[in-house]
């Protein structure tokens, strides 16, 4: 597809995207909790819906890995550039949050389509499988997927008591993760996606995140209006936006957009805030690994 199809160049400049303060905060349908030091974003209407959830922050750790070495830090994931000991210690923090023993569903992703369903203790702890979502509906459980700039989608059923939690990087995105999240709610819970409320978290926003031809012709390839989630910048490169194409994706299931709230962060313009896999891995070899999990109230 030729590039002049896309949105012409843009200056790549984070002062002139909008800054989330706590009036967007607001109308966007978050708000922040906090508790022991841990700082945690809510969507009011799945928490109206009675889902248990939350996405993290790095604030209220343990961990050292911005160079700073001040051990404040609340890396959730990456064992192989955190210590165990101080991931558990951020888990356990982050889930003592919600006020009440919870068991955390996690996976090994792998930037794929396959999703985990979560029917029994056995599911819950950790395989060499590769998972990019989990669903389940049970109780006192909570499926959470890891991210650091990646797009963390949240999805409820408050009439079955259904949930899912949903990786979608660029890749997720372009095989359509979200959609397939919404099909196995149905095959296996009876999920309406009419029914469903959902929350997009913070990722890597159009103003920070620039991709290349791959990422370009993949998005132009499987959608019929793909170009318009990018903004060219210079020769087979350009800016994309992956929050509103998972909300599009979102609709086209049959959700209610009315249903979809969107975090009004870019994990790359906030690092103060979540952690970046860009901005940090090439500062310092290493980042962290925030969390994003819901479950039943």
């Amino acid at each position: 597809m030729p590039m002049d199809t896309i949105t012409s160049q843009l200056p790549v400049d984070s002062s002139q995207w909008p800054v989330a303060d706590e009036k967007t905060l607001a109308e966007s349908g978050f708000y922040w909790r906090e508790s022991g030091g841990v700082k945690m974003l809510v969507c009011c209407r799945l928490e109206e819906a009675g889902l248990a959830h939350g996405f993290s922050t790095r604030l209220g750790g343990v961990s050292s890995l911005n160079g700073s070495g001040s051990g404040t830090e609340l890396n959730l994931s990456g064992f192989n550039e955190d210590s165990a000991e101080n991931i558990y210690e951020n888990r356990r923090r982050f889930l003592s949050v919600f006020h009440r023993d919870l068991q955390l569903a996690t996976a090994w992703q792998a930037h794929g389509d396959q999703i985990k369903v979560v029917r029994a203790e056995d599911d819950i702890a950790e395989t060499d499988e590769k998972f990019d979502a989990l669903v389940s509906d049970l109780p006192d459980v909570l499926v959470g997927v890891k991210t650091a700039d990646c797009v963390p989608v949240l999805i409820g059923d408050p009439k079955t008591g259904a949930f899912a939690a949903v990786h979608a990087g660029w890749r997720g995105t372009a095989q359509s993760m979200v959609q397939k999240a919404i099909t196995k709610l149905g095959d296996v819970y009876g999920s309406r996606a009419e029914d469903l409320i959902c929350a997009i978290g913070p990722a890597a926003g159009c103003g920070q995140y620039e991709v290349g031809r791959d990422v370009i012709d993949q998005f132009t390839a499987n959608f019929s209006e793909g170009a318009k989630y990018f903004v060219g910048t210079r020769p087979d490169h350009a800016l994309v936006d992956l929050k509103p194409a998972n909300r599009d994706q979102l609709i086209e299931s049959g959700m209610s957009a009315a249903n979809i709230s969107t975090a009004p962060f870019c994990t790359m313009t906030r690092s103060d805030l979540f952690f970046s896999y860009r901005i940090e891995k090439k500062k310092f070899g290493r980042t962290g690994r925030l969390l994003s999990v819901i479950g039943r109230k």
